[in-house]
């Protein structure tokens, strides 16, 4: 549970009234896999989304979900493909790959 949470977390805050979406975050996450920079440090001042960006995370990796329709209306979906090193990245090109 705690190395794979999933997507309930997430689902919940998206259901929040306060919900803002960061989504388009992992755009830039999904060029990093597999390089030399994929470890990535998110540090911000308390209070200010770090758990949520983290279960954002979770929920869009973790193959033991299927998150696709959760993030099929949300800003990530409208982030045109990026092409690096001769690969065009859609924004749904990692989703639920990764345990």
């Amino acid at each position: 549970m705690y190395l794979n949470p999933g997507k309930t977390a997430y689902e919940m805050a998206t259901n929040s009234e306060i919900y803002i979406d960061k989504t388009e975050m992992i755009m830039y996450l999904n060029t990093l896999v597999n390089t030399n920079q994929r470890f990535v440090s998110v540090s911000r001042p308390r209070r200010f989304g770090k758990s949520m960006a983290a279960d954002m995370i979770c929920a869009y990796y973790d193959r033991g979900s299927d998150s696709y329709d959760m993030f099929c209306d949300k800003k990530i979906s409208l982030c045109p493909p990026v092409t690096m090193r001769n690969n065009t990245l859609n924004w749904d090109s990692y989703i639920n790959s990764f345990s």
